[in-house]
């Protein structure tokens, strides 16, 4: 299995996949890819196509979105997280294996989080000065989930990176000091 994009594709499963299963245990894995982000969808099925290079992956046309598909009957062992119910109702933790993927290519896990999850935006900002106001911007990551496990994920890989972070919200990851941003860019950079 090539490992590096098993690292990637497990971000993007944690954050925008599911696994249904069908007939004689043959199991669907789906990642929701909007369809803004060709290049996101490009590399879901490259990532796909690396992990389980014998099953055919394909893509299902929704509203606003684009479900990247692949079936095979391994689905449920590559991702033990797969269960009942939304992922922030669940406990996610990574097997042994997983983790051991992860730390060897965090920067593939935290570009298929924030491909699923994040944003990098340029942050606006305004400041008051005695001849008028003058603006900046800065680039700026976000990474939200609602799982605290996927986000304590997101920060330990975060950290293994070197990448200084905090919680702008409870649910939401914020990198946006300079030498961060660029940090995490050779990583993730911006969606396109």
């Amino acid at each position: 299995m090539d490992e590096s994009a098993y690292a990637y594709l497990l971000g993007l499963y944690l954050g925008d996949g599911h696994i249904t299963s069908g007939r004689r245990d043959v199991y669907a894995l789906w990642i929701a890819c909007c369809d803004d982000w060709p290049g996101l969808m490009a590399a879901a099925r490259g990532a796909m196509s690396d992990v389980m290079p014998m099953s055919s992956v394909f893509c299902v046309h929704q509203h606003g979105c684009t479900m990247v598909k692949s079936t095979s009957k391994h689905w449920p062992c590559l991702f033990p997280q797969h269960g009942p119910g939304r992922k922030h109702t669940r406990r996610i933790q990574l097997e042994q294996w997983q983790s051991a993927i992860v730390q060897k290519h965090p920067g593939e896990f935290a570009r298929g989080l924030f491909h699923s999850d994040g944003c990098r935006i340029i942050n606006q900002v305004r400041r008051t000065l005695v001849d008028g106001d003058r603006w900046y911007g800065y680039p700026r990551y976000f990474f939200k989930n609602e799982s605290k496990d996927i986000l304590r994920l997101c920060g330990e890989t975060l950290n293994k990176l070197g990448v200084a972070w905090r919680f702008s919200r409870y649910n939401t990851i914020s990198v946006a000091r300079r030498d961060a941003v660029a940090r995490l860019d050779q990583f993730v950079g911006p969606k396109y």
